[in-house]
């Protein structure tokens, strides 16, 4: 009974010692600038030729370096140096590669030859691939090597223009799947022959060295300067520049990882990668953390000194020539369910969230305008909220291949029209996303050229254009109104409206599905949509997209799997429907009418076209308009192809999204930037302020110990003095 007490003394005693029970994180993290916030779902490739979707990007645009990047304050979005010591030069050659001015025609440019310097001195991230006596591993060697910090050494190295061209090579490695080898192909001179090329060489058993082969249409001038020739003018490359496809890559590094024995422990390119950026991947546990820490070679970049008007009052100048990043490390903790990641955000313990549906009453208010603003409960506690127009299309794709929802025939494509009209993304947009989107037009969303407002930009086989009284905002009731004495309609304003059921329904009828059964077969008709909405909090979003389609009798299938398993059934075109999205690679409507581009398709060519959606007449036109400079003619191309879209319906074009982020006011220099994946470097954290604000946030309560040593305390007195009666009594 001693002992328990003792026990009982020492623990409230530990509790009482200023240390928050709930911390999640070790105690050593405490007061440094580090970064904490979460995923929900592992990254499949961290590997720059392969890896495509946002959230790998979350990782990849910030360990890798390309040439060029986006200012991370200037608006409209510009483009800016990053490993490029300034802008590439461009210049033009006719078909016999005689030099042509830079105002001359598309017509007569054959080739544009992009030379890009590259600042001098940058290093790659420390890394054992750069120990040469790592390169001749045994299997003894590799016993006790079970991650990459196993490595007692590591090295670096300068980074050269070889390793740009080296990474170029690798976009047509016949061991890789690269999502933009189709497209580059098209442009760079000489890839799609390359790609040939290697992929006869990889019959040859062992290691495929792809510097023994030289590719015409990218070379290396100096350790500081590359050039890539492509095919005609294509102004967009220069975006492509930014990307991480585009970054360096060690030669040595694949060697690195393709000795024996490396791929069975993980070691390899898509888990561990090796950049030259302001971030090394230093943990990679993806069922539990992720940590990026600065790279300590990172010395070529310094957080801007201009932007917008209003930057400066917005204190987003205040670190400008700080050296970068300002962040030391960034910790993904991996977080399945949004109730825990909201309440971690709350307690502080991730510095930004987003704002589940869930949550969005708690934390959002709207104003009689319709503006959005932080709750007076999340402003008391320091938390400002961001928001910006995305600069993406979600969307659900019929599979073109597919025989019954697929093709050009008139019965596919009424049946096509029919779902179309039947699927309200304006409910979906106000029950999920609590209003924080617009219902998508075509694939082109707003702040992108060729998107229009009002009713010449609307979908005219899903929506009607219907002009509405338009009443001043004040006239605040009609009690109002009518006592001003101006009870007239100032003017009129339009917006569309989602035709209706029994129009979707004759669409249904004259396509062979009378109430959704079959004419042919008398079989109702089930439609089968995969997607990757799995869990409890999904359930409630496709009960209702079941719903919409029983709106017109028709049977909906949900195959829900992994978002792994699903791209590969987006590979393979074993899907019919499949809910996907698109985020701009860049500001140019190239970069989403190319998603419907039939040399793209995802099954046959391998690009970007999930749907596989094939119509000639489209495609010339988006050659037509695909390197035009922005202007009317340009607009009515886009027009013209719009309108093809529409009418044969290859998506529901579901809606572009609105971001809304919140943060705690100990994280500075927050801007959103739809464009710019390499965000975090220029970020900083408030460690003390956050420490402080935890402290007191999390305060422990003791009471209850207390009064459990209390309980306990009388318990044992009384048991106590219970034996020691029983002893007496023995003894007596």
């Amino acid at each position: 009974m001693k002992s328990l007490l003792l026990a009982l003394s020492l623990l409230l005693l530990t509790a009482c010692d200023g240390g928050l029970w709930n911390d999640p994180y070790p105690a050593d993290e405490a007061g440094k600038p580090i970064l904490y916030t979460a995923f929900t779902e592992r990254p499949k490739h961290l590997d720059p030729a392969q890896a495509y979707s946002e959230n790998e990007f979350e990782f990849l645009a910030n360990i890798y370096a390309p040439p060029l990047q986006y200012h991370y304050l200037k608006r409209p979005y510009e483009l800016i140096p990053l490993a490029a010591s300034e802008m590439p030069s461009v210049h033009y050659l006719d078909a016999q590669k005689r030099a042509l001015p830079d105002t001359a025609a598309s017509s007569r440019i054959a080739y544009s030859v992009y030379e890009i310097h590259l600042k001098p001195a940058m290093r790659f991230q420390p890394h054992p691939a750069f120990v040469p006596e790592y390169m001749h591993l045994t299997a003894a060697d590799l016993s006790s090597i079970h991650t990459l910090s196993d490595f007692k050494q590591t090295g670096t190295r300068a980074v050269t223009a070889a390793d740009y061209v080296h990474q170029i090579k690798r976009l047509v490695h016949p061991q890789l799947h690269t999502p933009i080898a189709g497209v580059m192909g098209e442009y760079i001179v000489g890839l799609k022959e390359y790609a040939a090329t290697l992929l006869a060489a990889s019959k040859t058993p062992g290691f495929l060295d792809i510097e023994e082969y030289p590719l015409s249409g990218v070379e290396v001038v100096n350790d500081t300067t590359y050039r890539i020739t492509i095919y005609g003018k294509y102004p967009q490359f220069a975006y492509w520049l930014a990307m991480p496809f585009f970054s360096p890559m060690p030669q040595e590094v694949e060697r690195f990882y393709a000795q024996s024995g490396m791929k069975e422990r993980n070691l390899t390119l898509d888990w561990w990668p090796v950049g030259s950026g302001p971030y090394y991947l230093s943990e990679n546990d993806p069922n539990r953390r992720m940590v990026m820490t600065k790279n300590p070679y990172y010395d070529s970049e310094t957080y801007p000194s201009e932007g917008e008007a209003g930057d400066a009052q917005a204190r987003l100048l205040n670190d400008a020539g700080q050296p970068l990043p300002l962040i030391e490390q960034v910790v993904f903790t991996l977080e399945k369910e949004t109730i825990p990641y909201w309440n971690k955000f709350l307690q502080g313990y991730y510095d930004a969230s987003g704002i589940s549906s869930d949550s969005f009453d708690q934390a959002v208010q709207m104003s009689v305008s319709g503006e959005a603003a932080v709750s007076d409960e999340m402003r008391l506690q320091g938390i400002t909220l961001n928001t910006a127009v995305a600069t993406s299309t979600m969307y659900t794709g019929f599979n073109w291949l597919d025989p019954v929802v697929g093709g050009n025939s008139e019965r596919a494509t009424k049946l096509r029209r029919a779902i179309a009209i039947a699927v309200d993304f304006e409910e979906f947009i106000s029950i999920f996303a609590n209003g924080r989107g617009i219902s998508a037009q075509s694939p082109i969303p707003p702040g992108i050229f060729g998107f229009k407002e009002g009713g010449d930009g609307i979908n005219p086989y899903v929506y009607d254009w219907v002009e509405e009284p338009f009443v001043p905002s004040d006239f605040r009731s009609s009690f109002d109104a009518r006592h001003s004495g101006r009870t007239e309609i100032v003017s009129r304003q339009g917006a569309p409206k989602r035709k209706s059921i029994a129009e979707a329904k004759r669409l249904l009828a004259e396509a062979g599905y009378p109430n959704g059964v079959d004419a042919k077969t008398k079989q109702p008709l089930v439609i089968h949509l995969d997607t990757t909405a799995n869990g409890v909090g999904n359930k409630s979003r496709l009960d209702w997209i079941r719903k919409q389609f029983d709106k017109i009798d028709v049977q909906l299938d949900v195959r829900s799997t992994d978002y792994n398993r699903f791209q590969d059934k987006i590979r393979r075109g074993d899907t019919q429907m499949f809910y996907f999205g698109w985020n701009a690679d860049y500001p140019d409507p190239e970069n989403f009418l190319f998603l419907l581009h039939g040399p793209q398709g995802k099954v046959k060519q391998g690009g970007e076209n999930a749907s596989n959606y094939s119509n000639p007449e489209f495609d010339r036109l988006f050659e037509q308009m695909k390197n035009m400079d922005n202007g009317p003619q340009r607009q009515a191309i886009i027009d013209e192809a719009l309108e093809i879209l529409r009418r044969d319906s290859p998506w529901l074009w579901g809606y572009h999204p609105k971001q809304y982020v919140l943060q705690h006011d100990w994280l500075n220099n927050i801007k959103p930037n739809i464009m710019a994946n390499n965000k975090l470097k220029y970020w900083r954290v408030d460690a003390a302020e956050r420490e402080k604000r935890r402290s007191t946030w999390n305060r422990p309560a003791y009471w209850p110990l207390v009064l459990g040593f209390v309980a306990v305390s009388l318990f044992g007195v009384w048991m106590w003095r219970v034996l020691r009666k029983r002893e007496e009594r023995v003894r007596g």
